[in-house]
């Protein structure tokens, strides 16, 4: 009898030492090892080219002027950290020498200046994650078998995309094998090593992989050379830097994952996306997913599900359906805009929505911006929707002579956009077809360029200090491709610059350099707004432009008009009818398209007499839809109370009082503020909490005593010590209060609390 259960224990014991299946493919993929030979082979021989390197001394001079000696070809930035504090070196992600970002494991050539950067920079954020990106890649190719393609950076953490074998698709239940993957590799503290390879010795190293093929057809020109990194098994394409080792990495996890294509182009293969987020310690990846989970709170697809504010239908993919609430919000936006335009002397005006596709030409936009714009033929010409006004604005301002005293004008278009974005990038109101936005050009002379800035600059104090919002500036100077000559962009962004040293000094918000980065046509400062979860937002832009003016033969009468001196003496265009200021790199941004329409074409000679005006485009909310998905997220849908779709929710205590709900309705309405009124048959307790829960800015809450003295009982959302029992008002009072409250368009409430002191004032008096 012992013996049979013997073996039955036996056999459970067998059952539960099974082994699990491997979370890594056995045996792993070929290309492995094959590109290991060759890094190893290659390595060899530049650690050899590296061993014959002279030592020659050098210094090496850190941002606080501190110099430290070193060798070239030996000494790293990784020494120089650890000469300082073992603290800093452990903290320490990534390298700047000479302004260059650079491995801490990689020697000085030569002296220079070095800047050490944490996680807590830009730069060592990105370089964190992209090392990350790295870990992920080397885990998708143990765990799958994968052609890997890209893995960036990004904004929030890092993705990788790849192939998987036979069109596989990555689902929810890899993300904790694939973790274990990565994870191990963070373990094994697997440093990063740098190669130089020939373009030749790429195509070999990754002769399996078709998408890097491509990448390096494309992107190497033939005799050149770039580099690889190495981690582990893992060996990518990568111009780096990246962090010494994966064991930097202390928390790692992967977010979520998509479809994709190669490229983003829906022309090529589809591919798998995974995306991920790590950080130096446990504690801030807490912190970022606490984040993550107020911010899918605030999600304004979501807020406006609940709150009834607007939606999306199929049947018009990326055109928003505002509903009555949100609506209300939409139209308290516009107003406070349009307060603000009257206050600035600016003129309103509309504008066609569809234009022939001989202004897009002329304007450059159907050159460079016609893929993304919604073309059709009338009568077998080809037409378009408008995805912006300034090339509308110029026909306007054209349409007659114009004067300098007319100078500046500044011209206010709220009139519908379409822009043809991809299906897969639309993004609920961020991310739209068709929209409007604050759209504004300012038609002025060079001297009142400074003056125009600084007015806008107060505009946007004013626009974002009524919401609460933070910003912060840069302006961005001339790209290696601009239209007209250096000296007039030179000039410009002198302006630029000095009034953005003006406004810094009067208001402390700071702003910094952007080079390279302005529109082909003019210089630009793009603003960036924080909102209660300190995310950054570009809503704002100001660019200069001053080609649009000469595209279309925007011009005004001088002082000097009929003397054929000053301004038009200055832009007499040469004989082929392009002016001065054009002339130089002119074709530079033309492409192939360009050609049948030359932009010199379309330019005249200046009327004697006449000047050419600067024009500036700006925008302070952009596009309304985003701005009022902005505004959901960063007020989580409790709206201010000028702008709220729901002031004032009234409930009666009896049913004898239903009467005088509706009295007060009516009064109120009558002021137009926006009032419900719960008589349904649920009890008060519940009236109330719905009324919460649906973040009406005020509850009024009346009975018999209400009524006889022609006053409510006032709860304040913002306010919880009304909550239990609010404060008895007059409704006199609070009508005037509610009124004030929304034409001063503040972001506080208080009413309660400031007519307590009124009527204990008037009680005194």
């Amino acid at each position: 009898m012992s013996a049979v259960p013997d073996r039955s224990k036996k056999a459970d014991k067998k059952v539960k030492a099974k082994p699990q299946a491997s979370v890594e493919l056995e045996p792993p993929p070929a290309y492995i090892d094959h590109r290991i030979a060759i890094f190893e082979k290659l390595k060899k021989e530049y650690d050899a080219s590296i061993a014959n390197k002279p030592r020659d001394a050098i210094t090496v001079t850190l941002e606080n002027g501190r110099m430290e000696a070193g060798k070239a070809w030996e000494t790293t930035p990784a020494h120089i950290a650890r000469s300082i504090s073992k603290s800093l070196s452990e903290r320490v992600v990534v390298a700047k020498v000479n302004g260059e970002l650079w491995d801490l494991d990689r020697p000085f050539e030569s002296s220079a200046r070095l800047e050490l950067l944490d996680f807590e920079s830009e730069d060592g954020r990105k370089v964190f994650w992209h090392s990350s990106a790295h870990i992920l890649g080397e885990a998708a190719e143990r765990r799958y078998g994968c052609d890997l393609c890209i893995g960036p950076p990004t904004d929030e953490g890092f993705f990788y995309e790849m192939s998987l074998p036979d069109n596989g698709v990555v689902q929810a239940d890899d993300y904790e094998p694939l973790t274990s993957v990565a994870e191990k590799a963070i373990k094994e503290k697997q440093p990063f090593e740098r190669l130089t390879l020939s373009k030749e010795d790429l195509l070999q190293m990754f002769k399996s992989n078709k998408y890097k093929q491509h990448i390096i057809n494309d992107k190497i020109p033939d005799g050149t050379s770039t580099t690889v990194y190495r981690c582990g098994p893992l060996i990518d394409l990568c111009r780096g830097p990246h962090v010494p080792h994966t064991g930097r990495i202390k928390s790692f996890k992967i977010m979520k994952n998509s479809a994709s294509y190669f490229l983003g182009d829906a022309k090529n293969d589809s591919l798998q996306r995974i995306y991920g987020v790590s950080f130096p310690d446990k504690k801030l990846m807490d912190e970022h997913l606490k984040y993550l989970e107020e911010a899918a709170k605030r999600d304004h697809r979501k807020i406006g599900r609940e709150q009834e504010l607007f939606f999306f239908n199929d049947n018009s993919p990326g055109s928003c359906f505002f509903l009555p609430h949100g609506t209300i919000i939409y139209n308290r936006l516009l107003e406070f805009l349009k307060d603000q335009y009257w206050k600035r002397d600016y003129q309103e005006v509309i504008t066609p929505n569809m234009y022939h596709s001989e202004l897009w030409k002329r304007s450059g936009h159907w050159q460079h911006y016609s893929d993304d714009m919604f073309t059709f033929e009338v009568e077998k010409e080809k037409w378009a929707l408008k995805p912006m006004n300034c090339p509308g604005h110029c026909l306007l301002f054209s349409h007659r002579e114009r004067s300098y005293r007319e100078l500046p004008m500044r011209i206010a278009d709220f009139g519908v956009l379409h822009r043809n974005e991809a299906s897969g990038a639309l993004s609920g109101l961020t991310r739209a077809r068709r929209f409007q936005q604050d759209d504004t050009h300012i038609f002025c002379t060079e001297e009142q360029i400074e003056q125009e800035i600084l007015g806008l600059f107060d505009f946007l104090q004013t626009v974002y200090g009524n919401f609460g919002f933070t910003f912060k500036m840069k302006l961005s100077t001339r790209p290696e491709k601009f239209l007209g000559d250096v000296a007039t962009w030179d000039k410009a962004e002198a302006r630029l610059t000095k009034a953005l040293d003006d406004f810094a000094e009067t208001s402390k918000v700071k702003w910094e350099m952007n080079p390279g980065d302005g529109a082909f046509y003019g210089p630009k400062i793009d603003i960036t707004i924080s909102d209660a979860l300190r995310r950054d937002f570009q809503c704002a832009t100001i660019q200069l432009d001053f080609q649009l003016p000469q595209q279309f033969n925007l011009e005004y009468m001088t002082p000097a008009l009929g003397q054929g001196e000053g301004k038009a003496a200055e832009e007499k265009p040469k004989a082929n009818g392009e002016t001065p200021s054009t002339l130089q790199a002119s074709t530079q941004t033309q492409d192939s398209t360009a050609q049948s329409q030359p932009q010199k074409s379309y330019r005249k000679e200046l009327t004697p007499g006449c000047a050419r005006p600067v024009m500036i485009h700006r925008a302070i909310c952009g596009s309304f839809e985003r701005f009022i998905a902005i505004l959901t997220e960063h007020f989580a849908g409790k709206w201010p109370f000028w702008l709220s779709p729901r002031q004032v929710l009234i409930v009666p205590v009896m049913l004898g009082a239903h009467d005088y709900v509706l009295e007060v309705q009516k009064r109120l309405r009558a002021k137009k503020l926006h009032v419900d009124v719960d008589i349904s048959g649920n009890t008060l307790q519940k009236k109330i909490r719905t009324g919460q829960l649906q973040q009406y800015n005020f509850i009024f809450v009346v009975g018999a005593q209400e009524m006889e003295n022609k006053s409510v009982n006032l709860r304040d959302r913002d306010d919880q010590s009304t909550q239990s029992k609010g404060e008895m008002i007059t409704l006199e009072d609070v009508t005037t209060k509610l009124e004030k409250l929304r034409d001063e368009r503040v972001l506080s409430t208080m009413v309660a609390a400031s007519a307590t002191e009124n009527t204990t004032t008037a009680q005194k008096a």
